[in-house]
């Protein structure tokens, strides 16, 4: 047993200290980054945010209206390879850059990833995902894709320390997934009491992927915009939201109605809602680690995506980035105990 004395913050332990800025106005500020991966030697330019891969919005639906403004979105794992064809068949190719394929890492799993590759070799990104990236199975799997997939730019995770991130792109990871249990659908720190808060866990593995010219996506934990900067500010080279996504017209979930207000379900992908969904249950050997709430329906997704990109916009005004890339080199977080005054909340 070994007990870490310093200190781990999350999103509302901190805010951004504001600096002088030279910048008139929002549209000033470039949200595009371009990145050139590690392994897989690609060249990648847009807007590094990225749809989750759960099936409430990680979809088809989606993904077609990010795309449009050169936004990532995950495809969650339960689509099949029909489905996957007749969605390809229509995407515009130039769209293709912004669609990720997500896998498990069963030999099943494996399959139906060769079979949705096999559909187009112009998909660039696949995500290899699992709750626990400290496990040597994962690691095992990560070789076996890269070895067989030179050229895919792999996305592997979660994980939230910096030995961990590099142990994956030395195995052939070209983009970290961090994050265990900050989502807002996630119960693994209640089940299993794991974790690591999500600003620190992001400054850890951001110092370790960089330092080998390796990249990072800071996964959950986000509820506002101003999460999405201060993940940025910590050294995220691309932020994943899930709650943030959900509830749209494009996303997935059940519709719901109560007192004449309309709600979609939002839940975690290891709920048990969603292991009746698609595995029958939850497994006599396992605990659920998720849970099902309703959100309040939002209309269309590019709504939502405005204003979290206004958000970020405004962030790099506040501390003088003209770019994206200039925010974390200009980021000094102060540690607070409060982040907003909540006499008059909705």
């Amino acid at each position: 047993m070994h007990v870490e004395n310093d200190i781990k913050l999350g999103f509302k332990d901190v805010m951004i200290r504001p600096k002088r800025s030279t910048l008139k106005s929002r549209s000033q500020v470039s949200l595009e980054r371009t990145y050139t991966f590690l392994n897989s030697g690609k060249r990648w330019t847009g807007v590094p945010l990225i749809a989750a891969n759960m099936d409430t919005v990680g979809t088809f639906e989606a993904a077609r209206v990010l795309a449009q403004s050169k936004i990532l979105t995950a495809m969650h794992k339960h689509y099949s390879v029909e489905q996957w064809q007749a969605f390809l068949a229509e995407l515009p190719a130039d769209q293709l850059p912004y669609i990720m394929v997500s896998t498990g890492t069963s030999d099943n799993d494996y399959e139906r990833l060769k079979q949705i590759l096999a559909l187009n070799a112009g998909i660039e990104f696949v995500c290899i995902d699992v709750a626990n990236g400290y496990s040597q199975h994962f690691v095992d799997f990560l070789r076996r894709v890269r070895g067989d997939y030179p050229e895919i730019t792999i996305v592997a995770g979660n994980v939230v320390t910096g030995e961990m991130t590099e142990e994956l792109l030395l195995s052939g990871a070209d983009i970290v997934k961090v994050g265990i249990g900050p989502g807002s659908v996630c119960t693994t720190r209640v089940k299993t009491g794991v974790g690591y808060p999500q600003v620190s866990a992001v400054i850890e593995c951001a110092d370790a992927a960089h330092g080998l010219r390796g990249h990072v996506i800071s996964d959950g934990g986000c509820s506002c915009p101003g999460d999405v900067s201060k993940a940025f500010g910590a050294g995220a080279d691309f932020v994943m939201l899930g709650g943030m996504l959900a509830g749209h017209d494009e996303s997935g979930g059940e519709l719901v109605e109560e007192d004449g207000k309309q709600f979609k379900l939002f839940y975690g992908m290891s709920s048990d809602t969603a292991m009746e969904k698609y595995h029958g249950g939850v497994a006599n050997y396992r605990a659920s680690e998720g849970k099902t709430v309703k959100v309040p329906y939002r209309g269309p997704i590019a709504n939502t995506l405005l204003d979290i990109q206004g958000g970020v916009r405004s962030t790099c005004t506040y501390v003088g980035a003209s770019e994206l890339k200039e925010l974390s080199k200009r980021t000094t977080f102060i540690r607070v105990q409060e982040q907003e005054n909540r006499v008059f909340t909705s």
